[in-house]
């Protein structure tokens, strides 16, 4: 199992600078996977400063050589796959072969979705999330795409260069596994992120039989021949580490690949030591 950190992309005292140093620490720690928060406002404070993790995961790259890098979640709804697939080639050439991308829906506590007139309807967002999707993993696989569909079109385009990776750069789908359309999209891709209740105003863990009965569901291998990928957790560490690190063990015996923990926005101290901390393995 990979251990990964879920960094917020802004909130009050954050700066993009200080997310940039997270990212470098992150991996003198001993983290394998950076992964950014995608919003237009982020949900924390009146106003808060918030960064485009884009931006933020093109220097990450530049100050490291082996950290994975990528979004938890971008929402494809809200965001034009071709310029997506663009920004995510452009960060794999940079970082080496090192980028991810995570899409979904998109959080309704995004607030800058309602206020700059994008797709608040959810059937609608999902439309555009099944339809958009293939549009990316074709882009971002290096071949010529040709797409007519309700939202979306391609006319035989291809992107370059090709990625560095092959077949293609990773796609992870996230959401509710309460959703059965997120399984669904996931096993179109290479990876799901999930987190286990719709509302998502509250949490609630997922038990190992239910990360080995989500694996079952899912393709075995991905594009290229590695196991799917299965990015569990989302939440800060809790205080008992000892219970924390065998919960973490159950989960990787139930075929969990990646552990991701979160650093919530607050006073860049206790963001610092969060991620110098390291992953529990």
């Amino acid at each position: 199992m990979r251990h990964g950190l879920e960094i917020c992309c802004g909130g009050p005292s954050v700066t993009a600078s200080l997310l940039v140093e997270l990212g470098e620490l992150a991996e003198r720690a001993g983290w394998d996977g950076v992964f950014l928060e995608d919003y237009l406002i982020h949900y924390d404070g009146d106003d808060p400063p918030t960064y485009d993790p884009w931006l933020l995961l093109a220097a990450i790259a530049g100050r490291t050589g082996h950290v994975r890098l990528g979004t938890t979640v971008t929402s494809l709804p809200r965001r034009r796959p071709a310029k997506l697939a663009r920004e995510v080639l452009t960060l794999d050439h940079l970082s080496a072969g090192r980028a991810t991308v995570a899409v979904g829906v998109g959080d309704p506590g995004d607030r800058g979705v309602a206020a700059f007139g994008e797709q608040t309807d959810l059937r609608t967002r999902a439309a555009m999330l099944d339809e958009g999707l293939d549009l990316l993993v074709g882009l971002l696989g290096g071949g010529r795409v040709t797409h007519e569909g309700v939202h979306y079109r391609a006319d035989g385009v291809a992107l370059r260069p090709a990625p560095v990776q092959t077949p293609r750069v990773p796609v992870w789908v996230g959401g509710s596994t309460q959703a059965g359309a997120v399984r669904r999209r996931a096993a179109r891709a290479d990876g799901i992120v999930p987190y286990k209740l719709t509302d998502t105003g509250g949490w609630s863990d997922f038990t190992p039989d239910e990360v080995h009965d989500l694996v079952a569901a899912l393709p075995a291998t991905r594009a290229d021949g590695e196991p799917f990928d299965v990015a569990i957790g989302g939440r800060r560490r809790r205080a008992d580490e000892r219970a924390e690190r065998a919960y973490v063990g159950e989960l990787a015996a139930a075929g969990a690949t990646w552990w991701l923990e979160f650093v919530k926005a607050g006073d860049p101290a206790s963001m610092r030591a969060a991620v110098a901390r390291g992953p529990l393995r």
